[in-house]
């Protein structure tokens, strides 16, 4: 533990270091927020969600980017460093084949966002600039959440479903759907959660919290490498885009975020305890899917606004409020979670 700790503290140290320079970076480049670029599923405006954010313009986005490379670059420096210089390991999976499923998920689903916010924020998707689609990026997500899954039952032999209380479920290959579904799924669920100064990341770090406690209590050493490192990265990075954020995530923090968080519940083998200390996640994109039913087959919305967040908004809460209010939630969520986990 002591190990892992310093870890998550050496993380800490650099990406505090690394911030500052590359916030700077991104304003140099223009990668910031403009007013007015948000568009539903629908590509219809939001007009209430511009005018309730009007005062974020030119706020850098892109933070997911400097976190990912951080956490990439330190674990394969520091984890074979770690066995050379004699650490024991213990591990659940064969190590090459968890590692390899992890850094798959954290990079191309950050590839992806990436892809996303140049789009936008470059107006690509404008100019015609090999542009995609909404449903396009969703195809691209469902392909590579499949080829996770995958990986996840013919690599790993992960077929299992535990529900607390009933019992143990053997999937076989319906494995490889669901556990598609769960990725995808959180990957835009923190996606859209990423919508308040310090929302995402803030409920991101106490759910990671408590996988971390997880994965150290089953011994799995390259699953608890990893995510001291993320989470020491992750709470440098928070601590820029607290209220008022001096930068964003970005499409390529959050659905890397997301997709990877999913992965790390299914390696666990805790997919209902992910669903509970996820809960903050999954109550946006619920209501968010709700609201997006209810324009398509309804023709009106069941909501003013969605997600939970926005609605919270547009009725006068303060962000600061909404955003501590939801990491109490979180840690609550957490604690219940891992009590799920572990009985």
């Amino acid at each position: 533990m002591a190990l892992l700790l310093g870890l998550l503290i050496f993380s800490f140290a650099v990406t505090s270091v690394a911030l500052v320079p590359f916030i700077n970076l991104l304003y140099r480049l223009r990668f910031t927020r403009k007013r007015q670029l948000t568009r539903d599923a629908f590509d219809k405006p939001t007009p209430i969600f511009d005018r309730l954010h009007r005062h974020k313009k030119g706020t850098p986005v892109g933070g997911g980017f400097l976190v990912i490379l951080v956490v990439t670059l330190l674990f394969f420096l520091l984890f074979p460093l770690a066995r050379f210089l004699g650490v024991f390991v213990t591990h659940v999976y064969p190590i090459k084949e968890e590692i390899h499923i992890i850094f798959f998920t954290f990079v191309s689903f950050g590839l992806l966002g990436l892809y996303d916010d140049i789009m936008k924020f470059f107006k690509f998707d404008k100019s015609g600039f090999f542009g995609l689609r909404l449903r396009h990026k969703f195809l691209i997500q469902w392909a590579l959440g499949l080829t996770i899954a995958s990986l996840l039952y013919f690599n790993l032999t992960i077929n299992i479903l535990y529900i607390p209380f009933f019992n143990v479920f053997n999937l076989g290959l319906l494995y490889i759907p669901f556990a598609a579904f769960v990725i995808v799924a959180f990957a835009n669920a923190v996606n859209i959660t990423d919508g308040l100064d310090g929302l995402a990341s803030g409920v991101m770090m106490v759910a990671l919290f408590a996988f971390w406690y997880l994965s150290a209590s089953i011994l799995d050493t390259p699953l608890s490498f990893f995510l001291a490192l993320w989470l020491g990265s992750l709470i440098a990075f928070l601590y820029f885009n607290v209220f008022p954020a001096r930068i964003w995530l970005g499409d390529v923090g959050a659905l890397s975020f997301g997709a990877t968080f999913a992965v790390v519940g299914l390696l666990l083998g805790k997919v209902m305890a992910l669903i509970v200390i996820g809960g903050i996640f999954v109550a946006e994109i619920l209501s968010s899917l709700v609201q997006l039913v209810g324009k398509k087959f309804l023709g009106r919305k069941v909501f003013p606004v969605s997600p939970i967040h926005l609605w919270l908004q547009l009725i006068g809460w303060e962000e600061s409020k909404i955003v501590n209010r939801a990491y109490l939630a979180s840690i609550m969520l957490a604690i219940f979670g891992v009590w799920l986990a572990v009985i």
